[in-house]
């Protein structure tokens, strides 16, 4: 019965899938973008979300230069690199344009570096390498999963940030926002459940596992990547190694543990870096801001990455070994992004870019199906309509507003201190019904708010207002 299901739905979806996908979710695009502007920045955040998962996927299956595979250790290390070009030119720019015109080089490098090493700058040390591990999860990730996969799942991330804003900041999620997270899971685990089982098939299918070709011609009909072979002793030394490079395998399992790593360390770094914001004392620029998250990437991303785990292959085969186009244009969108990234979160938007999330994960698995062949399955539309209505909701003001709590009442604005105390506590408005009292001196002692102090010494007690004379009341009859 399983069988047969799987068969018609690979059928159904596989008859003209391109054009399918292309109409299933062009009407699921209109169904959103009814209520929602798509505006510059969300065109900048679209076109580099979606030409980064494609081009990195890409860049990861396709035949690698000169038989080798470049490492994503020295990719993420170029990135913070070019990142760090990118807000240090933009940076003394800033400090240029306040400085006057007589200030030489040297000053404006002096007056940036005591900016960028000052204050709560160590601060950001954290989200730097969490950074860092989330871009290199990235990489591990678009290598062992379709593109589209990739940017489903990694709408997670919604998720854990509202987690994690809810913990650090104490925000309140609605009844709504919380349903449409479950969907988000939900939607999420449809895409995803489908590659674990295909792991666990393939681990056990042995013969598959097993099977190397036994001599050059059976190479040339199977792979025909002649041009990639490398020289090699009469033996099986490197074949399995070739047979990789030539026709990388995907391990969904590995991905899925990838991106769920993605997602944690992304959230977790963006709610930490906005803390750092809101808790800082010194107003700086976002280019200053981007300069240290950039200085504080490097380290990691060198010495962990580069040094400690591919040092060895680096030495045998060099820095940019499998380097092309598509790798270097792969890390100049990476660095914008992540330079986007943190403009977004300091401008304290607490909900997602709906719009630009619904058209990337859109594009990308449009992109997936015309590029690399992707087949859709009734698990993964469904999962992925959850998903996609799950993100637009979730930040839609119109859908959300309801239920969220009033804003508290500010007594301060109702207080008057003693200097400014005449008449009635309340201030009038013109939209407020008010009651005309009588002014007089006992009234507007009662009523004033201030606290009593304590009486002048060489104050004179007078007698009453209300017997001027002086004399008793019973002496007048």
């Amino acid at each position: 019965m399983a069988e047969r299901c799987d068969q018609e739905c690979s059928v159904d979806f596989g008859r003209d899938s391109h054009t399918s996908a292309y109409n299933m979710y062009r009407a699921i695009y209109k169904a959103m973008a009814m209520s929602l502007t798509f505006t510059f920045p969300d065109a900048q955040l679209t076109a580099q979300s979606t030409s980064f998962v494609l081009l990195t996927h890409y860049s990861r299956v396709m035949t690698p230069a000169g038989g080798k595979r470049y490492l994503t250790s020295t990719a993420v290390f170029l990135n913070e690199l070019v990142k760090l070009a990118i807000s240090l030119t933009m940076a003394l720019y800033d400090v240029s344009k306040a400085a006057p015109p007589s200030m030489p080089a040297t000053s404006l490098f002096f007056s940036l570096t005591s900016a960028v090493f000052s204050g709560d700058s160590w601060k950001l040390a954290l989200p730097a390498a969490l950074g860092v591990l989330s871009n290199s999860l990235q990489y591990i990730a678009l290598s062992n999963m379709p593109a589209a996969t990739f940017q489903v799942a990694l709408q997670l991330q919604f998720f854990l940030a509202a987690i994690f804003g809810l913990v650090v900041f104490r925000r309140s999620i609605t009844s709504q926002k919380w349903g449409l997270l479950l969907l988000l899971l939900a939607g999420v685990a449809l895409v995803l459940i489908p590659d674990a089982k295909s792991n666990q098939m393939t681990l056990q299918d042995e013969n598959a596992s097993l099977h190397f070709p036994r001599s050059l011609e059976e190479w040339k009909a199977a792979k025909g990547m002649t041009s990639n072979l490398r020289k090699r002793s009469a033996t099986y030394e490197g074949i399995e190694e070739d047979i990789q490079t030539a026709d990388p395998r995907f391990n969904p399992m590995l991905g899925i543990l990838a991106i769920i790593g993605a997602a944690i360390t992304s959230g977790l770094g963006g709610i930490y870096f906005e803390k750092v914001l809101r808790d800082s004392s010194n107003h700086m620029s976002m280019w200053v801001r981007n300069v240290q998250l950039a200085i504080y990437s490097v380290f990691p991303a060198f010495f962990v990455g580069v040094v400690f785990r591919d040092g060895e292959s680096i030495s045998n085969d060099g820095f940019f070994q499998g380097y092309n186009w598509a790798v270097w244009t792969t890390i100049v969108i990476q660095a914008l992004g992540g330079i986007f990234s943190t403009f977004s979160i300091s401008a304290s938007q607490k909900d997602p870019k709906t719009l630009a999330t619904t058209v990337t994960t859109i594009l990308s698995i449009v992109g997936s199906v015309w590029l690399f062949d992707l087949e859709l399955t009734a698990s993964f539309f469904i999962g992925s309509a959850a998903v996609l209505v799950a993100t637009h909701y979730y930040g839609n003001p119109s859908y959300t507003s309801t239920g969220i709590r009033p804003p508290p009442i500010r007594v301060d604005a109702y207080e008057k201190d003693a200097a400014a105390d005449s008449g009635s506590p309340v201030s009038s408005s013109p939209n407020e019904f008010s009651i005309k009292l009588p002014s007089t001196p006992f009234l507007s002692d009662g009523l004033s708010s201030s606290r009593p102090t304590s009486p002048n010494p060489s104050h004179t007690r007078v007698s009453s207002s209300r017997n001027v004379s002086g004399s008793s009341y019973f002496e007048k009859n």
